[in-house]
């Protein structure tokens, strides 16, 4: 696995926004794509989004499309998931993830997770 860490989360009200950042350790991502997915609690892990190796490709679960941006620094190695707009049902644990390829899916099966996760709590 490669090692992960999610950062950002928190709690934020109905509307709010939070910027969740991801930073790769131990090796450099700039060859493949990488993904944010999240998990409710009782609920099975659901994609969320990703970005292309060159960060010029991006692909969005409808549920977020238009609320939610993937961006990536690959000089940092760092994947950021820029969340406006923020409604209760996107209350999860968010796990950023490495994918096997250059180009991202919506199937975790094609992605390395290798992080904790980060909490994001949205009241109504």
């Amino acid at each position: 696995q490669v090692p992960l860490e999610e950062s950002g989360g928190g709690l934020v009200q109905d509307g709010g926004s939070l910027r969740l950042s991801c930073a790769v350790s131990g090796r450099t991502v700039n060859s493949n794509a990488m993904g944010w997915f999240r998990q409710a609690s009782g609920k099975e892990r659901e994609f969320v989004g990703t970005i292309s190796r060159d960060g010029e490709s991006t692909l969005y679960a409808d549920s977020v499309k238009g609320r939610f941006t993937i961006s990536r620094d690959n000089t940092k190695n760092t994947l950021y998931l820029q969340m406006n707009k923020l409604k209760p049902e996107d209350t999860a644990v968010y796990y950023c993830a490495v994918a096997f390829g250059d180009y991202g899916s919506r199937w975790a099966e094609q992605y390395d997770f290798g992080g904790q996760g980060t909490q994001v709590t949205v009241s109504s």
